[in-house]
């Protein structure tokens, strides 16, 4: 085997100077050990806050891998990697297989009472291994009540939370439930596929449970959910289930669910189903379809959302497997409940070729729902199928009706695009008789838009204009300072030395460093002994705020 060597200067590239002399500290330290090497694949063990698991990949400059501490989730290629790769490149031809070949080779010579030995200490020390090896024991000397009693005795051990599970005890929780969903697997075919179905189904209801009570920002219960999920599935495979109690089984699990561990079951478990089966579900999923009313603007509120999804979801399947566009199309149709609804609806007749159909669909929303905010998703799908089907003055009146209605940067710029300098003119015009009547809603900053759109076009004698008469937030004046800083110096100062006040006032070094920025960028716009002046009345304003002073020089 050649033992793999990574580029240093493609490690300090990934790494970054500072996290690449991390990882040459921990490994001065003798902090790293190297489990196992193979021609491109690596494993250490990194010793810092704890001790991370760290995985290299390739060789040269080709370097992947992954980390199990928190920095690699955040921030990708770690001090860890980097030193764990600096150990490989430093090991001599009698350590080129790691510390496990080393383990590997010492294990050979034991004899087999001096290896159970040393498996049954380890066992008296570790839960999840003595679980292990006591289900693995079981399923080849206990008969098949006591094997099925164990392993529900250990879902049910193992899955308890005891009120609660924090972040840093749900990895352990995890593995614990892991190890017995391992033991589950391993009797998924067989004698005992049976009681592997059952269990599986015990082992998805116990996690589903104890979801609730897991800081699971991680995603652990998921990964457990859809580890069982395939056992069960393989266990109904090896099984073969009466189809119908099947079909009545899954469909009533996944109506009930909250997790979508059973989503799709149609089409997941088809082939176990079979046709008698998926009779069956289509059956019961028709049923409960055919009981829901229509959802139309104004009832939303009165019905159920997520049945009508799980409902047009299976349905969906079958009538995608009969080919049955219009039954596709009726389903989504039966909840147009809100401008989205109506999107997706569109949405899907034009992607199947029903270009008219989904025009008409989206007018029929944008006139449903014309009294509420308007959803710019769908005004801009329609006014891009007007503009297409050549009705431009239509598409036009759509994207102004809706700019009037709730004016908006997106907005503008369709129109714009589409209108030409015309439309736009108009739509500013709109916006000053707006601030003219001080016509302000929750939904928009006319002051902000105008200038912004000003901005844009880089009508900046306007743009000031406009703030000199109207106001504009700060944010908005920082970012016209910014953009015409070069023909408006005196104006942009302004903005700039306001803004500085604010940061300088809140503190901190982030908005020290800002601050900064922006009194450097003061000098290149006035003359030197204005801008010391300025400085020096910073210091004396500031003075106490030492790390902003340091910044300034």
């Amino acid at each position: 085997m050649i033992r793999p060597r990574f580029d240093i200067d493609k490690l300090r590239e990934l790494a970054g100077d500072k996290v690449f002399a991390r990882g040459e500290a921990y490994l001065r330290n003798d902090q790293v050990t190297v489990l196992s090497v193979e021609s491109e694949a690596v494993l250490a063990q990194v010793a810092g806050t704890e001790d991370y698991r760290t995985k290299l990949t390739g060789r040269g400059s080709r370097i992947g891998g992954e980390c199990s501490c928190p920095a690699f989730d955040d921030w990708g290629f770690c001090k860890h990697m980097v030193a764990a790769a600096l150990a490989v490149n430093g090991l001599d031809g009698g350590g080129a297989d790691g510390a496990m070949a080393r383990i590997r080779a010492h294990l050979k010579k034991k004899g087999v009472d001096g290896l159970t030995e040393m498996i049954i200490e380890l066992a008296e020390r570790d839960p999840a291994l003595f679980r292990k090896l006591d289900l693995a024991a079981a399923a080849v000397d206990a008969d098949d009540e006591t094997i099925e009693a164990r392993l529900r005795k250990a879902i049910d051990d193992t899955t308890r939370t005891r009120g609660y599970v924090d972040y840093r005890s749900a990895p352990e929780w995890a593995a614990n439930v892991d190890a017995v969903l391992a033991s589950l697997a391993d009797i998924g075919s067989g004698r005992l596929a049976r009681v592997a179905l059952d269990l599986a189904e015990r082992a998805i209801e116990r996690i589903e449970e104890a979801t609730e009570e897991i800081d699971d920002s991680d995603g652990h219960c998921g990964a457990l959910l859809d580890r069982a999920r395939e056992i069960h599935l393989a266990a109904a495979r090896e099984t073969k289930p009466e189809p119908v109690r099947l079909a009545r089984n899954l469909f009533a699990r996944e109506m009930k669910e909250g997790y979508g561990t059973f989503s799709g079951a149609a089409e997941t478990y088809e082939d176990v189903l079979g046709e008698e089966g998926l009779a069956e579900y289509r059956s019961l999923a028709a049923k409960a379809w055919d009981e829901l009313p229509p959802r139309t603007a104004g009832r939303a509120a009165r019905e159920p959302n997520g049945r009508y999804e799980q409902l047009w979801r299976i349905l969906d399947f079958f009538a995608e497997r009969d080919g049955d566009l219009d039954a596709r199309i009726a389903l989504r149709a039966k909840d147009l409940s809100s401008p989205w609804r109506y999107l997706q609806l569109a949405e899907f007749c034009r992607a199947h070729g029903q270009e008219d159909l989904a025009l008409r669909r989206a007018e029929e929303g944008l006139w449903m729902f014309e009294d509420d905010r308007p959803d710019e998703r769908l005004v801009f799908f329609a006014a891009d199928l007007l503009a297409a089907a050549g009705r431009k003055s239509d598409a036009e009146a759509q994207l102004r009706r809706a700019f009037e209605k709730a004016p908006s940067l997106a907005l503008y710029a369709r129109l714009r695009a589409l209108g030409g300098t015309e439309a736009g003119e108009r739509a500013v015009e709109f916006l000053e008789s707006r601030l003219a009547t001080e016509q302000r809603t929750a939904w928009y900053e006319p002051a902000d838009l105008l200038i912004r759109i000003l901005a844009d076009e880089k009508k900046f004698d306007a743009a000031w204009a406009a703030v000199r008469r109207h106001g504009a937030s700060m944010g908005v004046r920082e970012t016209l300072a910014r953009a015409s800083e070069a023909g408006h110096p005196a104006e942009a100062v302004e903005v700039y030395a306001r803004r500085v006040h604010q940061l300088a006032e809140q503190g901190g070094n982030p908005a020290y460093a800002e601050a900064a920025e922006l009194v450097a960028r003061m000098a290149g716009l006035r003359g030197a002994a204005e801008q010391a002046a300025y400085v020096a009345m910073l210091k004396e304003r500031f003075g106490r705020k030492r790390n902003f002073m340091k910044l300034l020089g």
